[in-house]
């Protein structure tokens, strides 16, 4: 006779391939967290990079382009009013740049109402200076125009041609200037909004990759652990993978976004922002330029353009003083200083950028000297000769040194951006390969349940 067998207890708890499940839904659930801090990190760093490297920051460079092109289309004017029939050549030639200005100043306002999209302000700001920039190009028309049929010499023209100037030049300083650089500040919040915050997201959505990843990391042990205790074998060839696979993503993903940071940084401050200085020194000194100019041309008015030459000169390189003579010799002999210049003059051509501006502060006072001393014709000349060639050969290294910054701009850029597509290429692999690994080593398993 068979003895029936005891029936045993119902075990308590899950089973074990509830017990599987559930860490391989914890392990499942801690990569899906990894991939979507990875995903947001990089969408992140992505929109830096393109605010910065694609849009508000062109934008900022496209206004600052402005700003130079207007006032070196008054500075142009005013040379060529200066100039009489005595300079018919330098009088042409002046005219030309006039001419080759403004069309820089219509594309940058072209190029900024394109960037502008869809913000009213800005536009309404755009629309605003291409009225004002139509009506300052009439007055400007009628000065050259009665400056023509006059046939003065070199030095200032008729009182009546100064009159229509004088209209011309308040209103590129008082309107058209403003509103430009307006439009440039109003870009260069958006730049600094979109840096600071990213300077301060990214790094804690690094941080959250680096505990998904831990956290994966210690699930994915956990499960092989539990799976080699509970089936007395060694640990899965395919679980093994996933853990190898898992932590070179928490790293790839972290560096990635830790040289996204870098870039964007790189990006700010030594490209950025040291190109947006340099554009803004070279506007006032091509401004600068023209109150000599000016300063000659209208008697009337001449302590004043002297006035404000010191005041711009202060603002690309700064040193306490109130007259323009003590500026002259501060310049020439002080070699620390503030003002837009003051943080990007450094290397061979920053030091070269120096040096030019020291060149043609020196042929200011020069110049100034023989208008004091009644010598108006000597110091047309200068203006139009020596310190013209100071200031070509100053507006030349300004140039240089702002290709430099502009280089490791584009640079900073295109590396982050690189970076992060090869990321993207990865990541649908990383998380297909990860997850068809780790179910290779837990179906067998559960197979053996059926």
């Amino acid at each position: 006779m068979v003895r029936a067998r005891a029936a045993l207890p119902a075990p308590a708890g899950p089973s074990v391939p509830g017990r599987i499940r559930l860490i391989s839904g914890i392990t499942v659930a801690s990569l899906a967290l990894l991939f979507a801090a990875l995903a947001v990190g990089s969408a992140s760093a992505r929109d830096g990079l393109r605010v910065i490297g694609r849009d508000a920051g062109p934008q900022v460079v496209a206004t600052a382009g402005l700003y130079l092109a207007l006032s070196d289309m008054d500075a142009q004017v005013a040379n060529a009013l200066l100039m009489g029939r005595d300079h018919a050549g330098a009088r042409v030639e002046a005219q030309r740049l006039y001419e080759r200005r403004r069309a820089e100043a219509n594309q940058a306002l072209l190029k900024a109402f394109e960037l502008a999209g869809d913000d009213p302000a800005e536009r309404r700001t755009i629309q605003s200076l291409l009225d004002q920039l139509g009506r300052y190009e009439r007055l400007v028309g009628q000065a050259l125009l009665l400056d023509e049929r006059s046939r003065h010499a070199a030095g200032p023209p008729p009182e009546e041609v100064v009159t229509v100037y004088r209209q011309a030049t308040d209103l590129m300083r008082l309107v058209l200037l403003p509103q430009a650089y307006n439009l440039t500040l109003e870009s260069g919040t958006i730049v600094r909004r979109t840096y600071d915050d990213k300077n301060v997201w990214i790094p804690l959505v690094r941080a959250a990759v680096v505990v998904a990843g831990l956290l994966a990391l210690v699930c994915l042990v956990w499960l092989q652990v539990f799976l080699a205790t509970r089936f007395r074998r060694v640990f899965g060839p395919a679980l093994l993978a996933a853990t190898l696979a898992t932590g070179i993503a928490m790293l790839t993903g972290a560096n990635v976004l830790g040289h996204d940071l870098e870039s964007l940084r790189t990006a700010k401050r030594d490209g950025f922002d040291a190109v947006l200085s340099l554009a803004k020194a070279r506007a006032i000194s091509n401004s600068m330029q023209g109150d000599q100019s000016r300063f000659l041309l209208d008697k009337e008015r001449a302590d004043t353009y002297e006035h404000t030459f010191l005041d711009k000169s202060q603002a690309v390189v700064y040193f306490y003083t109130d007259n323009l003579s003590s500026y002259h010799e501060r310049v020439s002999s002080s070699s620390r200083f503030l003002g837009l210049l003051g943080p990007v003059l450094v290397g061979d051509t920053g030091h070269q950028v120096l040096e030019n501006y020291r060149a043609y502060q020196a042929q200011d006072a020069r110049m100034r000297a023989l208008a004091t001393a009644g010598d108006t014709a000597k110091a047309v000349d200068n203006r139009l000769d020596d310190l013209r060639a100071a200031f070509d050969a100053y507006d030349r290294s300004l140039q240089k040194l702002a290709a430099e910054h502009q280089t490791r701009f584009e640079r900073a850029i295109d590396s982050g951006e690189s970076a992060l597509n090869n990321l993207w290429r990865l990541l649908p692999f990383a998380i297909g390969g990860i997850g068809l690994l780790v179910v290779a080593g837990v179906w067998p398993r559960l197979k053996e349940y059926r």
